[in-house]
């Protein structure tokens, strides 16, 4: 079982950056990928952006690529997502996810879940 907890969520204006957290607790951290997903109310989860084990490898969604960077660090259990240039259309409810896949973009490839963190832009 592992255990996952995101924060760093919050409202920003369009253009702005936020940089959100995820704590892993249970197993071993560095035996899966892990994953950032968002869902907008009344619309379906989606993919953002996937880490491999090591930190050596990533994927990002088209609309994430060149504004979203995510990392790991293995020795505290966290994985990160920093956003720049952020949109009101990016306005969701971000999950990390931790799957024992390599490098899965869907939902089904992922095994643990956060609660989630609220992101809001304004324009």
């Amino acid at each position: 079982q592992v255990q996952l907890v995101e924060s760093g969520g919050g409202l920003v204006q369009a253009g702005g950056s936020l940089r959100l957290s995820c704590a892993a607790s249970g197993r071993t951290f560095s035996n899966y990928s892990m994953g950032w997903f968002r869902q907008a109310t009344g619309k379906e989860r989606k993919f953002v952006s996937v880490i491999s084990w090591s930190g050596g490898s990533t994927y990002y969604a088209d609309f994430a690529k060149g504004r979203f960077t995510i990392s790991r660090d293995n020795a505290k259990n966290t994985v990160s997502l920093q956003m720049n240039s952020l949109k009101p259309e990016d306005t969701a409810v971000y999950y990390c996810a931790a799957s024992g896949q390599l490098l899965p973009a869907a939902l089904g490839g992922y095994h643990y879940w956060g609660q989630g963190t609220q992101v809001t832009v304004s324009s």
